[in-house]
């Protein structure tokens, strides 16, 4: 060990020790500690030039005292900063809902899995949040009875709570005023509130909500839920004995998918559930025959619902049973193959430009052939917008980051955005969570009020064919391009 000074600039430090048994490396970075020049930037004279990081310090002559020089600008000094750390625990609990990335649980109330995995796949539609905050703006309709508004009110509020809150959040007067509106939802047994069936509560929900929203005397988006959720089907009906045939149109807010020993797909049961056979009575026979129903999507929402029929009457238990059976579904669904020839039409154009544009990504060129691919496997880009289900515009968002819905035309390409699960063997047991797409694009797992972030490849796991959580309804996102 030896002593010496080194001068820097307009300084001298004295008495700094070298461990000759160390390489110089350590040496710099002693002086490191002292100036600010980081090692790679200092520049010492020794015998024989500049002292390198590996030199042999019995080589270099370095003896007691001796006076060496140093070069070398230092970093800059770091200020400390003018605020200190802010913990995520003190910010306004707005501000930690952001940085959270996503919204607040829901508590059980009692068997009330069911209401919370619906609450969490519905509030994560923008725009049916942006319509119940207009609705209280514009009070209720005289056509709307007093428990249909109170609780599309409740619907409001709990969906604002949960976006402002980040501790779980007790939906105690929505659930009241659900079992008002709907006495079912509140079965006792044994003095303890039932388990339900969370479709049920879907389905009735959605339509308290298109009543309350509906704007009386408004010829611009008269029906809001219809206009977000509504499909509008055209089906053939043929009786194969009389040869009878007829047209029928009507609206529905979900398509079902029927499991059969035949359905591995989600897309091979939405076609059985486009197919029902029906009786009733022939004019030209005089008495009841069989008629054959097969129907076609002829006008496509922006929010896509699909129900998978897992549950059926089982005559000799007088309860639901469940169909187990695992039926895969896509993270991307194209339904083009399931609409109507007029449907069909109106989606070649946007179709098409949407692959021209993907292609342009991919460095390809456009298209000059107009056709539209029947593949359901055709990745293509998204935009945000809406048009109703006939490739027109339909209803006009004011929401801030979406575009307006008459600027936007359909394709017929859906992304998963929501998945509503059922682990257990009857829709009046077992347990229901909801799994949804926040905007960040990450995937949250809702059971009740614990939610927990998962991977997007773990989604389309929840398929079934077992006793763990399996898909009872998915929740599309309409893929959209501009006009």
């Amino acid at each position: 060990m030896i002593t010496v000074s080194v001068k820097w600039q307009k300084e001298m430090f004295k008495d700094v020790e070298i461990d000759t048994s160390q390489p110089p490396y350590v040496f710099k970075c002693q002086l490191y500690d002292l100036t600010g020049v980081p090692p790679e930037r200092q520049k010492i004279m020794v015998k024989g030039g500049l002292l390198k990081d590996d030199a042999d310090w019995s080589t270099l002559g370095v003896k007691e005292g001796q006076k060496l020089m140093m070069m070398g600008t230092a970093d800059e000094i770091i200020k400390a900063p003018e605020k200190g750390p802010v913990f995520m625990e003190d910010l306004p609990e707005e501000e930690q809902v952001v940085a959270l990335g996503h919204s607040a649980g829901l508590f059980n109330l009692g068997n009330t899995c069911y209401m919370n995995s619906t609450l969490q796949c519905l509030h994560s539609v923008p725009e049916l949040k942006s319509a119940l905050i207009k609705y209280s703006h514009s009070g209720k309709s005289n056509d709307v009875d007093q428990s249909s508004h109170m609780l599309a009110i409740a619907t409001r509020d709990l969906f604002n709570e949960l976006d402002k809150s980040v501790k779980p959040v007790a939906p105690m007067q929505f659930w009241m005023l659900l079992r008002k509106k709907y006495p079912q939802f509140g079965q006792l047994h044994n003095g303890v509130f039932m388990q339900q069936d969370a479709e049920e509560c879907w389905t009735q929900l959605l339509y308290t909500l298109s009543q309350s929203l509906k704007t009386t005397g408004s010829s611009e988006n008269p029906d809001t839920v219809k206009a977000l959720f509504g499909i509008e089907l055209v089906s053939r009906v043929h009786c194969q004995e009389s040869g009878e045939e007829s047209s029928e149109a009507e609206s529905v807010y979900s398509l079902k998918c029927h499991i059969s020993q035949e359905v591995n797909h989600l897309h091979e049961g939405l076609k059985h559930g486009l197919k029902s056979e029906l009786e009733k009575a022939s004019p030209s026979l005089g008495r009841s025959a069989i008629y054959l129903k097969e129907s076609r999507i002829d006008g496509l929402p922006r929010y896509l619902t699909i129900q998978f029929v897992r549950f059926f009457w089982k005559r000799e238990s007088n309860q639901k049973a469940k169909i187990l059976r695992k039926v895969d579904y896509p993270l991307e669904l194209d339904v083009y193959d399931l609409c109507s020839d007029d449907l069909r039409g109106k989606l070649e154009a946007p179709r098409q430009r949407l692959r021209d544009e993907e292609g342009k990504k991919l460095g390809l060129k456009a298209s000059k052939d107009g056709s539209s691919s029947k593949d359901n496997d055709v990745k293509m880009s998204n935009a945000e917008g809406s048009s109703n289900g006939s490739g027109e515009p339909s209803m006009a968002t004011s929401q801030e980051g979406v575009q307006s819905d008459s600027e936007t035309q359909m394709t017929g390409i859906y992304d998963l955005v929501a998945v509503l699960t059922h682990k257990g063997r009857s829709a009046d047991s077992g347990h229901y969570v909801g799994w949804v797409k926040q905007e960040s694009g990450k995937w949250i797992e809702y059971d009740d009020d614990s939610p927990i972030a998962q991977r997007e490849e773990d989604i389309t796991k929840l398929s079934g064919g077992g006793d763990w959580h399996m898909a009872y309804i998915c929740m599309y996102k309409a893929r959209t391009i501009p006009m």
